[in-house]
């Protein structure tokens, strides 16, 4: 089912699609590969093969039928491009966000390179977002194509942050989300790194939102960077 989200720069989640498989550092210690574990434990249908990677068909229609205009993270339990989620879903999943236009739909991939390939096949109507997870300079590769999607709002997820970006191009991003890892094994993030890429955002006109420093115990690092909060937003919301 749908939930509202507690991650601060959404409202809902909607996971069409759970269950993913590691690819890069950042994946190390995933949020959604410990929760799918304690949901399989609690006996949840939908989780019974844990963070095996699964399509639900019963899901596929669940924002049509939310009345009120939401802001919507799709597949925060795994990642829709996937090359095990069959091309076929991913488009019922648009045909879906395409004709749920009241709604805006956020997509975060490790797998751009996928989201490209299958440009032809896809409705990119502006209420559907996609972004890119960066987690360190060996994987700005996944700039490129993100920036070749037909996507109309463009944003990056540079969380977690393992590793400073210098001389990171903004070019055709309309969004750029930073946060620290949180949870067991938490590693840590320099508060040099975010503030590099925040002033990047700034001289650039690119919205920033800053999610958390992390840490074990998350809520007492907070997320105020030098004495307040960032929670920009894409102009495409407004």
């Amino acid at each position: 089912m749908s939930t509202i989200s507690s991650i601060e720069w959404t409202e809902m989640t909607w996971n069409p699609v759970t269950g993913c498989t590691k690819i890069s550092p950042g994946c190390k210690h995933c949020y959604a590969e410990r929760m799918s574990r304690r949901l399989q434990g609690m006996g949840i249908e939908k989780y019974k093969n844990g963070f095996s990677l699964a399509t639900h068909d019963s899901s596929l229609d669940e924002p049509l039928r939310w009345k009120k205009p939401r802001l919507v993270f799709v597949n925060s339990m795994s990642d829709l491009f996937h090359k095990s989620v069959p091309s076929g879903f991913i488009e019922s999943v648009f045909d879906v966000m395409n004709r749920a236009t009241r709604h805006t739909f956020q997509v975060l991939t490790k797998r751009p390179g996928r989201a490209a390939s299958l440009e032809r096949r896809l409705n990119w109507t502006p209420n559907i977002w996609l972004g890119a997870s960066v987690e360190s300079e060996k994987w700005l590769g996944r700039l490129a194509p993100l920036r070749a999607t037909g996507a109309r709002t463009k944003f990056l997820s540079l969380e977690p942050l393992l590793g400073p970006l210098p001389g990171l191009n903004l070019t055709g991003v309309d969004w750029v989300i930073v946060g620290g890892e949180s949870g067991p094994g938490a590693r840590p993030m320099e508060a040099d790194w975010v503030r590099e890429i925040r002033d990047n955002c700034v001289n650039s006109g690119t919205p920033f939102f800053f999610k958390q420093w992390g840490g074990v115990f998350k809520k007492k690092t907070g997320r105020v960077l030098d004495d307040r909060t960032w929670d920009e937003m894409p102009e495409a919301l407004a």
